[in-house]
C-alpha cells in the first residue's frame, strides 16, 4: 500500500533501469503516436479506433474534463522512478510504433472531490454499425485507505486499452475522514456509474472485471463477494490484497513487525474508526464487514490473488478468503511469487502481467 508501489506503473522501474544502451536515445516515458519503442515484454497490439466520438447526447452526467487534472494529469515522470513507462526501454536491435493513446477523461460519480473516475477508451463512430462493445477493467488504487490516487494506474490503463479493454480507474474517499464502509460504497457507486454510461464508453457492461492493489485489493475482493458479486463483475484480480484487516492489525503489533506493517495496523484503526480488539460490538461488526471472506456466497466472482514471498501483506491475507470461495464452489487461485514486492510492484515479476492479462481476457471473453 505504499504510494510508490501502487498500480501498473510500479513495475516500470525495472524497464527504465535497463534503458542505458550506448548511442541510443531513451524515449519519453509518455510516448506519442509514432514514437519508436521496444517494451520489456511482448507489445500489445494496437486496438481499432473510430473516426468520430460518441454522440453528445450520450455523454454521461457529471463533471467531465478533457483529461485527468491536478495530480492525475499525465506528465513525464523522472527517469528511473516507479512512475516511468514500462514500455520505455529502447535497444538498438528492434523498434515498434506505439499504439495510439486512448481517449481519457475524468468524470464525477458523486459530489465529494474524491469521487472521481478516469476513463480510458477508444471511441467508435456512431456510423460504425459493426463495432463491438469492449470488455472493461475497473482499477482500484492502494495506499492504506489513507492516501493514493487513481493516476498511479495510467500506464497499466493504457496497456489494457491497447489490448481491447475499456479501462476505469477510480478514487474513493479516504480514512480517517471517511470510515468504512465509505470506501466500498464508493467503489460500488463508481462501477455502477460507468456501467450506466456503458454506451458512451463503448463498454459491454456485462463483461467487466476488477483489479485492485493492496488496500484497493480489499475493495476489489469486496466487489466480487458483496451480495452476488458475480453479477457485478466477471472476475477479480488483487495484488497484495488486505482481505482481512483485523489480521493486518494483529501482524502490525508483533515485535518483529516492519514499519509498513505498523503503519497498516494504525490504518486499520482509522479505517473502522475504533480500536480493534476492544470489547465494543460495533467495532467487531465493522471489522467483520471489512473481512471479504464474511461475504462469500455461491454467486461470487472468480478470483486471482497475488502476493510475494516477502510481501508485508503476506499470502495468509488471502488464505481464509480462498478457502471460503472454494467451499462455495467459486474458482480462486492464490499465486505467490519470489521477492519482496508489494501491490503493483508485483508486476516486476515477469510472470505476473502476462498471467493477469490472460486471466482478464479469459474472464471477459
Amino acid at each position: 500500500m505504499r504510494r510508490v508501489l501502487v498500480g501498473g506503473a510500479a513495475f516500470a522501474a525495472v524497464c527504465v533501469s535497463a534503458a542505458s544502451v550506448p548511442g541510443v536515445a531513451v524515449a519519453s516515458p509518455l510516448p506519442t503516436p509514432g514514437t519508436t519503442l521496444v517494451p520489456s515484454f511482448p507489445p500489445a497490439s494496437p486496438s481499432p479506433t473510430g473516426s468520430e466520438s460518441p454522440s453528445p447526447s450520450d455523454t454521461p452526467s457529471g463533471t467531465p474534463s478533457t483529461g485527468p487534472t491536478g495530480s492525475d494529469r499525465p506528465s513525464a515522470p523522472p527517469s528511473g522512478t516507479p512512475e516511468a513507462d514500462p514500455g520505455a526501454t529502447v535497444t538498438g536491435r528492434a523498434v515498434m510504433v506505439t499504439p495510439k493513446l486512448p481517449r481519457t477523461k475524468t468524470f464525477a460519480y458523486g459530489k465529494n472531490a474524491r469521487q472521481r473516475v478516469d476513463v480510458y477508451w477508444q471511441p467508435v463512430s456512431p456510423k460504425d454499425k459493426k463495432a463491438k462493445a469492449r470488455p472493461g477493467v475497473f482499477l482500484l488504487h492502494g495506499g492504506y485507505w489513507l492516501e493514493g490516487d487513481k493516476g498511479a494506474w495510467k500506464y497499466l490503463a493504457r496497456r489494457l486499452t491497447a489490448q481491447g479493454f475499456t479501462v476505469f480507474a477510480a478514487n474513493y474517499r479516504l480514512a480517517p475522514a471517511a470510515q468504512w464502509p465509505a470506501q466500498r460504497d464508493d467503489a460500488v457507486s463508481a462501477l455502477a456509474y460507468v456501467r450506466k454510461h456503458a454506451r458512451y464508453f463503448n463498454l459491454d457492461p456485462k463483461r467487466v472485471a476488477v483489479v485492485g492493489s493492496s488496500a484497493g485489493g480489499l475493495l476489489a475482493t469486496q466487489l466480487g463477494t458483496l451480495d452476488d458479486g458475480g453479477e457485478r463483475v466477471r472476475g477479480v484480480v488483487a495484488l497484495s490484497p488486505v482481505n482481512t484487516p483485523y489480521l493486518a492489525y494483529q501482524d502490525g503489533g508483533e515485535p518483529t513487525a516492519s514499519a509498513a506493517q505498523r503503519k497498516l495496523r494504525g490504518a486499520v484503526g482509522k479505517l473502522v474508526g475504533c480500536v480493534p480488539g476492544a470489547a465494543v460490538t460495533a467495532c467487531w461488526d465493522k471489522l467483520d464487514d471489512a473481512n471479504a471472506a464474511s461475504h462469500v456466497s455461491r454467486g461470487d466472482a472468480p478470483m486471482l490473488l497475488f502476493h510475494s514471498k516477502g510481501d508485508f501483506v503476506p499470502a495468509t491475507q488471502s488464505t481464509a478468503l480462498a478457502g471460503a470461495l472454494r467451499t462455495a464452489g467459486v474458482p480462486v487461485t492464490v499465486r505467490t511469487v519470489s521477492g519482496r514486492m508489494h501491490g503493483g510492484a508485483l508486476m516486476i515479476d515477469p510472470t505476473v502481467y502476462p498471467t493477469l492479462l490472460a486471466w482478464l481476457k479469459a474472464r471477459t471473453s
